[in-house]
């Protein structure tokens, strides 16, 4: 078996790059290094695999690439560990808070895989599974060491899982699609059914495909999730991964591709945008706070148009918020965005200065963002405050720490787009069906765009896009850092930080239309609740939304004397 010759420490990339007016500059998605490997043996076709190691360290390899028929063979596990990265829009707790069983109101597009009648198939497929155990184990194979998930291994019970091989369990299974054993298999690991979660964990290795269909190649990820979650536990999954980083050139080509064939940052872009001007147009002094600015191309488009505003344009300063690690993607630190947007300003004679801030989130204070009187202040926030850790996670709750802070700067707007999907606090399977829900969705809006056997984009989605479904499935606490909320809790988070929302002009609906124009016609827009829902086909996949801080009225304390005003919101 083969395993890469250099290993790194993961760099927790901060978000999806964009792609400039004149380079190519792509879309973040976090990595995993892939290599080839042998084909399993009892199919008899070259195909790609997966190796998990047992080293000092803990290495865990996911080794994979294209090949002819396009399978994934996986080796059993003996000791996995996992690390973590960033959100493929974009990058915490151990006594995460259950969320509501209840359906959200604000996710009306319902999931697929949360209806009943999957659950009952995967309920008649473990039926199925518990027949078969009990045919190959004996009675005795409700054994299970109940502290740690493992089988107490005995001599009997090592020599009769020898016998409960793939065959038997594809012929026993045929009528179960992929999507049904998916769920299955979640279903088994959140009930600690170990003898099923291995069963259905060997069939699965028959079905996936980083080449093949969509679920297909979702499925592959998805099982290195399970085998992670199922080898590992908590801070220790993602503290171990090795991983051969792909060059920054070839980084940026992955991310690239992305941002060619996928939406989901331009909507960002284009929306926060012509929001942006809206409210700044006529301002003498802008400064626009972006906390991901990646490579800062959303602003050469702004400055363009400011550019040709009547009267003459404005003075721009932009703050550049990215992490150090995101060095590696782009190839050199945040001042290189600095040069290149003041050499893009300065060609459109605009006044414009950079300052940058090399930090997450969750480390910037006030004293960072260098605010000054006069200017007015946008701040915008792409697919970045679901890595910020709530209240949930710690007792800091950077998430809504971060919010206060921006309102403190009396912005005149605030941009916010993140996706629609919900995976903050739930537990792991309702997570876990949610992942599979969003990402079916996903890849299958890839899927329109690339040839499955495209090598390129084989390579994308698995350097950007498989590590968040891994870290979605296999961790917890302050270890995952994919922690998505709908719409509907973001609008509550904003509202209780004191913002209200801003009203979006039809403008920009008419740009975003215009911009999906390039894309595949099964892509939705909608406007709802003051937000613009951005979907593939009936699941909404990202939202944007502007707000601004929510005016108050002073009013005096009446009979009281020697006390201030105070003020209430109206």
């Amino acid at each position: 078996m083969r395993t890469s010759p250099k290993h790194q420490n993961p760099a927790t990339i901060r978000g999806l790059y964009d792609q400039p007016v004149k380079e190519n500059d792509p879309f973040y998605l976090s990595r995993i290094q892939m290599l080839d490997n042998n084909a399993c043996s009892d199919t008899g076709v070259q195909g790609t695999n997966v190796s998990f190691q047992t080293c000092k360290d803990q290495v865990f390899t996911l080794e994979s690439s294209m090949a002819g028929a396009g399978f994934v063979a996986y080796d059993s596990p003996s000791a996995v560990s996992i690390s973590s990265s960033r959100s493929p829009f974009s990058p915490h707790g151990s006594q995460s808070c259950l969320s509501d069983p209840r359906p959200s109101p604000e996710n009306t597009y319902g999931s697929p895989y949360s209806g009943s009648s999957v659950v009952d198939d995967s309920n008649k497929l473990k039926h199925k599974l518990r027949e078969l155990e009990l045919s190959l184990l004996g009675p005795e194979s409700n054994t299970v060491d109940s502290c740690n998930g493992c089988f107490i291994t005995g001599d009997h019970q090592a020599a009769s899982m020898a016998s409960f091989n793939c065959a038997q369990l594809v012929d026993l299974v045929p009528k179960f699609n992929l999507k049904q054993i998916l769920v299955a298999c979640g279903q088994a690991l959140h009930d600690d059914d170990m003898l099923t979660v291995t069963g259905l964990m060997h069939v699965l290795e028959k079905m996936v495909s980083v080449s093949g269909e969509p679920i297909q190649r979702l499925g592959a990820y998805v099982l290195e999730g399970l085998r992670a979650r199922l080898e590992s536990s908590g801070s220790n999954i993602y503290r171990a991964l090795k991983c051969k980083e792909p060059t920054s050139s070839e980084l940026m080509s992955y991310m690239h591709i992305l941002f060619r064939i996928c939406p989901y940052w331009k909507f960002a872009y284009t929306s926060g945008n012509v929001v942006i001007k809206e409210v700044l147009e006529y301002e003498g002094k802008i400064h626009i706070i972006d906390f991901q600015i990646a490579q800062g191309t959303q602003w050469m488009f702004l400055i363009a148009a400011l550019a040709k505003r009547p009267g003459g344009p404005p003075s721009i300063r932009i703050t550049g918020i990215d992490d150090s690690q995101s060095n590696h993607a782009r190839g050199g630190g945040l001042h290189i965005v600095g040069q290149r947007l003041s050499e893009f300003a300065w060609s459109y004679n605009v006044s414009f200065e950079f300052h940058d801030a090399a930090m997450s989130g969750c480390e910037i204070q006030l004293e960072h963002l260098k605010v000054q009187p006069g200017e007015a202040l946008a701040v915008n926030l792409p697919y970045v405050l679901h890595h910020m850790p709530d209240e949930s996670v710690s007792i800091w709750n950077h998430r809504d720490r971060l919010l206060r802070l921006v309102k403190s700067l009396s912005p005149k707007v605030v941009t916010l787009t993140e996706q629609e999907s919900n995976t903050n606090t739930s537990p792991f399977f309702s997570r876990y069906l949610e992942t599979l829900d969003y990402y079916s969705a996903m890849f299958e809006s890839i899927d329109v765009a690339c040839p499955r056997d495209d090598k390129q984009r084989i390579n994308a989605e698995q350097h950007c896009v498989a590590r968040d479904i891994v870290n979605m499935i296999a961790c917890e606490g302050p270890e995952r850092v994919e922690r998505h909320e709908l719409h509907g809790k973001w609008r509550s988070r904003f509202m209780m930080a004191g913002f209200s929302q801003y009203p979006l002009i039809s403008s920009v609906t008419v740009a975003v239309r215009d911009m999906l124009k390039e894309y595949d016609h099964n892509y939705r827009l909608e406007e709802r609740e003051g937000a613009l829902y951005l979907g593939w086909v009936n699941r909404a996949m990202a939202t944007f939304s502007a707000w601004s801080i929510r005016k108050g009225k002073c009013l005096e304390r009446q009979n009281i004397s020697n006390v201030s005003p105070f003020c209430i919101w109206t």
